[in-house]
């Protein structure tokens, strides 16, 4: 028999491989030794507490779902369907599953509601027995884009038709909240609240003096009169072309809200033109009290206090057993039960596109060439999908995977499915590139579109290295080589070639048009430019072919397959594994049971819309520098104004 003997230095080596505690020898270890003792037993200390996080996360989320467990929603009788979306309203949620619900528990991402969700709600609860009426809840909104309004204003007209009533009650009510109380038979505004219309307006940050202290060369090259996607990084104000197409579209967006709302309310579009543009004047009138001066000249109907408001609903439908009215919220509404019914076979699928445009697969929110083609093949191979309809909600990207997005979607058409493009908020630039492969483009009139033209951009940052003294050098086989690299002043026959791409690049989008709309090229060079247009203005100028909603391009496409009314629509998503469908379920009421409190980041500080286009501009640089190449860029940085 052989016995191995090891000696306390032999072991302790053996202990850094298996995390043992090392033998006590009577001699004490050299320095090294110590410090990579004391190194690995960070790293195991480290390790368990990761661990043990995880641990903690997963087991806060199973308690989450025991208490949350019980018995299912009921719905009584003479319920009020509180309608209050939360934050903005979005084709498609932010983000993967655990990201939302992580972000939502931390605090973090922003609150988002499906326009799906909403639309869903009405048309349910008008056939709902047990809804008696819906109560509008404007206070939790962080605004209502043009397109969202025509879409909730078609809703609710056939809501009416059900013979319920809607009330509309809020505190603070900006223009976009308004919009949304002025589709109820009755507007109730807070005593001490106010009515906020500012009209539009979209105003950005301009970067190129911060910029140039910096150091940082940005080398934008860009094809087209109006094409202003990168001013912000080249200039420290709005540009006259700018200024003045903005204001075009602007103000013809501005007219419809008036005419909308003022039909709503059944009162002249003047009367509120007057009021918004001498706001000051109608405030010293009623001695500074905002509230009467509203409910005076007929904005609202009543001033109810929340107390006074939960007694009326009460009354109006029935009361609850803690003094209040019944009543059930929009998400737990959309989230109850479907009552089962009749399903016609024929299927007309949804598939979203919504955010920047770009490479590779990308989460929802972001328009990636390969994910997004994949839900085009899928919705391709699935027999059951007669007819696609693909809303895009988008100011474009790369040009690259624009065009890979447009050339499959010829494919499905191609196959013999009708392809019908719906165009949300904004669709312009790349957004409106990936449209051209449809049979039929739809949009609102209030759709922000065009902005047809091509940009390339690079910034390098040699000379903010060279300001802490950091410089770049070295030697390559080839004119080319390192000389796309961001720490290196770009070349001039970089630039001549990048010009050349951009150039190319601008006459292939123009010349995709005249193809896909029929017009010559001269006729598109007019209307393009970078130009952006709205709905209306574009229908004009041959860009689309109907204005209307969602649901009207769905009935489009459905007939053109044959369906005629008796179809189903649904959306055609990336499948998610069980657990991404058990976050989805749980979302972050899970966490936040279990005794975790959000805590804001700055970032979410900051103000919503304030929010969104600091991080579109970030995230359009971002996509510049990360590969290491100049990109070609078919994008605008226009959103749609609340």
């Amino acid at each position: 028999m052989h016995i191995a003997v090891l000696t306390p230095g032999a072991y302790n080596r053996y202990c850094f491989l298996l995390n043992c505690n090392p033998m006590v020898n009577s001699r004490q270890p050299n320095i090294l030794v110590r410090l990579w003792l004391g190194f690995w037993r960070s790293v195991t200390a480290l390790r368990m507490a990761v661990f043990n996080i995880l641990f903690l996360l997963v087991l806060a989320l199973v308690i989450g779902l025991i208490l949350r467990g019980g018995d299912p929603l009921v719905i009584e009788p003479e319920t009020t369907l509180v309608f209050n979306p939360q934050g903005f309203i979005v084709e498609e949620h932010t983000g993967t599953p655990i990201e939302r619900a992580l972000n939502e528990a931390l605090g973090q991402g922003q609150v988002e509601t499906r326009l799906r969700d909403l639309l869903v709600a009405l048309e349910r609860a008008a056939e709902d027995d047990r809804i008696g009426q819906v109560l509008i809840s404007t206070d939790d909104l962080v605004g209502v884009s043009p397109g969202v309004m025509q879409e909730l204003t078609e809703a609710f007209e056939q809501f009416r038709n059900s013979g319920k009533a809607v009330i509309a009650y809020g505190g603070i009510m900006g223009q976009g909240q308004y919009f949304l109380a002025s589709l109820a038979d009755e507007v109730w505004l807070n005593p001490d609240g106010w009515v906020l219309m500012t009209g539009y307006g979209l105003y950005r940050q301009y970067f190129a003096e911060g910029l140039d202290r910096l150091g940082v060369d940005v080398n934008l090259i860009r094809v087209g009169e109006y094409k202003s996607a990168m001013e912000p990084f080249v200039r420290s104000d709005m540009s006259d072309e700018d200024r003045e197409a903005t204001a075009y579209f602007l103000g013809d967006l501005w007219q419809r809200y008036l005419e909308n709302v003022a039909r709503n309310r059944g009162m002249p579009s003047t009367v509120l033109a007057d009021f918004t543009e001498n706001l000051s004047d109608f405030l010293e009138r009623a001695d500074g009290d905002s509230a009467r001066a509203a409910l005076d000249v007929g904005l609202v109907d009543r001033l109810v206090s929340r107390p006074e408001l939960r007694a009326e609903m009460a009354r109006r439908g029935a009361p609850d057993n803690n003094g209040g009215y019944r009543n059930i919220s929009l998400a737990d509404y959309v989230a109850a039960p479907e009552p089962k019914l009749r399903r016609p076979e024929g299927r007309v699928g949804v598939i979203v596109a919504q955010g920047l445009i770009t490479e590779g697969s990308q989460p929802p929110g972001v328009i990636g060439s390969d994910s997004t083609s994949r839900l085009i093949r899928q919705a391709l191979h699935d027999d059951s999908i007669e007819a696609v309809v693909l809303r895009v909600d988008s100011g474009g990207g790369s040009a690259f995977a624009s065009e890979v997005i447009r050339r499959e979607l010829m494919a499905l058409r191609e196959a013999g499915k009708p392809v019908v493009v719906s165009f949300g908020n904004v669709a312009a630039s790349g957004g409106y590139w990936i449209a051209m492969g449809a049979d039929e483009i739809w949009a609102y009139p209030s759709t922000i579109t065009g902005s047809i033209g091509i940009f390339g951009f690079f910034p390098t940052f040699q000379d903010t290295f060279a300001k802490i003294g950091i410089y770049t050098d070295g030697v390559g086989t080839t004119p080319l080589s390192g000389a796309l690299r961001p720490d290196r002043e770009m070349d001039e026959d970089v630039r001549r070639l990048l010009q050349s791409i951009v150039e190319h690049g601008y006459r292939e989008f123009i010349g995709l048009v005249s193809e896909h709309r029929r017009m010559s090229v001269e006729e598109v060079d007019e209307v393009a430019q970078g130009r952006v247009w709205s709905g209306a203005q574009a229908q004009q100028r041959g860009l689309i072919d109907q204005l209307g909603t969602l649901e009207e391009a769905i009935g489009s496409a459905a007939r053109m397959a044959g369906l005629g009314e008796d179809f189903r629509v649904s959306y055609v998503e990336p499948e998610l594994k069980p657990w991404q469908q058990f976050l989805t379920q749980m979302g972050a009421r899970a966490i936040l049971a279990a005794g975790f409190e959000p805590q804001p980041s700055w970032l979410g500080m900051l103000p919503a819309n304030l929010r969104a286009g600091l991080l579109a501009d970030l995230q359009m640089v971002f996509e510049q520098t990360q590969h290491g190449r100049p990109g070609v860029m078919a994008h605008c940085l226009c959103e749609a104004p609340l």
